[in-house]
């Protein structure tokens, strides 16, 4: 697929998580009394923490930013910024196995956008699981 279609899907994409994102805040606007408004509340924020994080991660991939500076644009320090890309549609296949994008899988993600290769598919991950300490 040529670059410039690549870039207008994921445009029109982002359009729709904007749209999704207004229409969680009028949601929460049109609501009569405060509880009823934070399920769209959070929802909205989820999406905007989303959407943050794939713009830093598209940012990184263009090279138009580094790490350091894409978070510190997002408000965030440089060791909230990998695991966050780890996240990502773009950028997860890069993740190593502590679950962060490292500066090393920015510059495999660029090369590899500029060849047109595709990534590896990201490792599947087991979730945390409590253990107690104790058994009784």
């Amino acid at each position: 697929m040529p670059q410039f279609l690549r870039y207008g899907v994921r445009v029109s994409t982002e359009h729709a998580r904007y749209d999704d994102i207004r229409a969680d805040l009028d949601a929460a606007e049109q609501a009569d009394v405060p509880h009823e408004a934070l399920p769209h509340l959070r929802a909205a924020a989820e999406r905007l923490t989303g959407l943050i994080d794939e713009s830093m991660a598209l940012a990184l991939v263009a090279g138009t930013a580094s790490l350091r500076s894409a978070g510190a644009s997002a408000g965030l320090s440089e060791n909230a910024v990998g695991p966050r890309l780890a996240r990502t549609r773009t950028l997860g296949a890069y993740a190593n196995p502590d679950g962060r994008v490292t500066a090393a899988g920015v510059e495999r993600a660029r090369y590899d956008h500029e060849t047109g290769a595709a990534p590896t598919p990201a490792p599947q991950r087991t979730p945390l699981r409590f253990k107690p300490r104790r058994t009784s």
